[in-house]
C-alpha cells in the first residue's frame, strides 16, 4: 500500500482526546487520489507511482492532460499531479484510488507544503537581526549595517543575510501524529500546524524519522 497522499488544508481547530485532553489539529482533505500513471524500472528506470488530486474544469485542462487522465481510466482531469517513489514496484495499476484507509490513528506522518509568502522583508523579520538603538537620534533603526570588510577581502562574503523575498518555500514538517480520521468526508485531523494557508495543497506521507515504539 501507498503510505502517501495528496490533499488540501482546511483549517485549524481543536478536538478532545480520550482523557478529555484539548488538541490543536490541522484539518486535511486527503485525497481520494487516483493512480494516474505507474513507472517501474523497465519502463523508466525506477518505480514510482503518479496521484492525482481535485479535478480540473474540462475547459481548463489541457488535451495532454486530458488524454494523460482518460488513459488511466479517470472520467475527470486532477488538478494536482505528484509522482511518488518507490522502492519496489508497484503492485497495482493505473486507475487505483489511494484514500485515507492508506493511514492509521495514531500514526507519525511528515507534511509537505508551500509556506505563506511574506513578499519583500528586511533583516529584521526575515533572520531576526537586532537592528540599532530604538532612540529617535540613533538614525540607524532597522538597516542590515555593515555588509563587508576593507581592503581584505574586499568584497561581500556569499550568503550573507540580506533583505529579500521572503515564505513561500516547500517545507516539511516531521513527526505530526494523526489523531483522528473521517474516512466518509474524507479528512484527517493532525496534531499541531503545517505549513501553508488554509485552502494549499499538501502531501501527507508516513514519518520517515518515526522513532519505533
Amino acid at each position: 500500500m501507498i503510505a502517501t497522499i495528496l490533499g488540501k488544508k482546511i483549517g485549524m481547530t481543536q478536538v478532545y482526546d480520550a482523557q478529555n485532553v484539548l488538541i490543536p489539529v490541522t484539518v486535511v482533505e486527503a485525497g481520494p487520489c487516483p493512480v494516474v500513471q505507474v513507472k517501474t524500472v523497465e519502463s523508466d528506470g525506477y518505480n514510482a507511482v503518479q496521484l492525482g488530486f481535485g479535478a480540473q474544469k474540462a475547459n481548463n485542462a489541457s488535451k495532454a492532460e486530458t488524454n494523460h487522465a482518460k488513459k488511466a481510466g479517470l472520467a475527470t482531469t486532477p488538478r494536482v499531479l505528484n509522482e511518488v517513489r518507490l522502492t519496489e514496484a508497484y503492485s497495482g495499476k493505473a486507475g487505483d484510488v489511494i484514500t485515507v484507509a492508506a493511514f492509521a490513528e495514531g500514526q507519525i506522518i511528515d507534511v509537505l507544503g508551500v509556506s505563506k509568502g511574506k513578499g519583500f522583508q528586511g533583516v529584521v523579520k526575515r533572520f531576526k537581526v537586532g537592528g540599532g538603538p530604538a532612540a529617535h537620534g540613533s538614525m540607524f533603526h532597522r538597516r542590515i549595517g555593515s555588509v563587508g570588510m576593507r581592503q581584505t577581502p574586499g568584497r561581500v562574503w556569499k550568503n550573507q543575510r540580506m533583505p529579500g523575498h521572503m515564505g513561500s518555500e516547500m517545507r516539511t514538517v516531521q513527526n505530526l501524529r494523526v489523531i483522528k480520521i473521517i474516512a466518509e468526508k474524507n479528512l484527517i485531523l493532525v496534531k499541531g500546524a503545517i505549513p501553508g494557508a488554509n485552502g494549499d495543497d499538501v502531501i501527507i506521507r508516513s514519518g520517515k524519522k518515526a522513532k519505533k515504539a
